[in-house]
């Protein structure tokens, strides 16, 4: 995916703007608390994920402002396209003058991956923002596990809710069985789903991380899933019908203490992917710098997968990230992105002197110059 030209109207602190990028390399300069996460949350918006900074759509509408519009020319799928979301203050979206219901449905057709200091929380805040992480790109590289991830959730509520009231009502048991069943046979794909994921990201990571440190660390990334034994690796040789098996029979196992709680305590809601260097895992012994690199790593290994599905390159948001590496960091990341578009936030331009190729724009007061 290129952009080819951006018009935002009345988006965050952004009244008015219009650019025209360079297809390769964009740097976006500007003091702090000027728009530039702004113009990145925008662009990302295209994708069809939602914003990375967690926020209602209400709150994209500049203050004083009635509706907030996006709009794009950009190429995709071997051919010139545009695409329309506003905020009215409902969201509404189009692409190539058709309107669309789902922002799924622009999965498959703009690709991107983003980097912003938000994800530095990675190894902070525990499994569920690594399951989140993994579960965003997936969504992109296979819009069908959109409605995949709902169904789980839908089933794991009712079975929650069934939960709750088993201690006091014994016939809620056979209801347990059918919610179990359910739950079993849609685990099973997302198990199977990650586990794969996992395993490619994994080499395309290692890779990125190797050239990143000068080979000096050992980059791995694994799936760990609450269906699965203490010591047990959740690995690519189990079929999907297998893994649901497993996590049908963790179910029954657990039912009793899954009662008790009134919340079912296994499953892919609960499970975790940890990232090593040299076998100690980042999130305990890894420095802040170290942490940084593994995301980064895993960011850009996770654009070669999506470019890879999609046989073209994707976009790439880099928010805020380059001004904490050193010089050799910054000129790896920016040599193994490939033919990707990419866009960088930055309070220096001096950290790009050596660009070869590119653009660098200038923010301030939601204006771009």
């Amino acid at each position: 995916m290129i952009f080819r030209r951006l018009e935002l109207s009345s988006f965050r602190n952004i009244k008015s703007l219009s650019m025209e990028p360079f297809e390769g390399v964009n740097i976006i300069c500007g003091e702090n608390a000027q728009g530039k996460t702004n113009l990145m949350e925008a662009m990302w918006l295209f994708t069809g994920a939602k914003s990375f900074r967690k926020t209602k759509d209400s709150e994209f509408v500049k203050i004083g402002e009635e509706k907030a519009t996006l709009y794009a020319d950009f190429f995709a799928e071997g051919r010139e396209q545009n695409a329309e979301i506003s905020f009215f203050p409902s969201k509404a979206m189009k692409k190539n003058g058709i309107d669309i219901k789902s922002a799924a449905e622009y999965a498959g057709t703009c690709g991107g991956v983003v980097f912003s200091p938000g994800q530095m929380n990675l190894f902070r805040d525990g499994p569920k923002e690594r399951r989140r992480l993994a579960d965003t790109s997936l969504c992109q590289l296979y819009p069908k596990y959109i409605s995949l991830l709902a169904d789980y959730k839908k089933v794991l509520e009712q079975r929650n809710a069934v939960l709750k009231d088993a201690r006091f009502h014994s016939a809620l048991l056979d209801m347990i069985e059918v919610y179990d069943a359910q739950l079993a046979r849609l685990g099973g794909s997302i198990l199977r789903t990650r586990i794969n994921y996992c395993e490619s990201l994994n080499k395309k990571a290692a890779e990125i991380y190797a050239g990143m440190s000068g080979g000096k660390e050992k980059f791995a990334a694994e799936y760990l899933s609450t269906c699965f034994e203490q010591g047990e690796h959740a690995d690519s040789g189990m079929s999907t019908a297998e893994l649901a098996q497993k996590f049908y029979d963790k179910l029954y196992v657990s039912r009793g203490t899954d009662i008790e709680h009134g919340a079912t305590s296994v499953g892919p809601h609960r499970d975790d992917i940890e990232v090593t260097l040299d076998s100690l895992p980042v999130a305990s012994f890894g420095s802040q710098g170290q942490q940084r690199s593994c995301i980064l790593s895993i960011k850009l290994g996770e654009a070669k997968l999506l470019g890879e599905a999609m046989g073209e390159p994707p976009l790439i948001l880099l928010d805020d990230v380059m001004s904490e590496l050193d010089s050799r960091r910054r000129e790896y990341i920016l040599n193994s992105i490939g033919e990707s578009q990419i866009f960088v936030t930055c309070c220096d331009e001096g950290l790009f002197s050596g660009l070869s190729e590119g653009k660098v724009f200038h923010m301030k007061g939601g204006e771009i110059f």
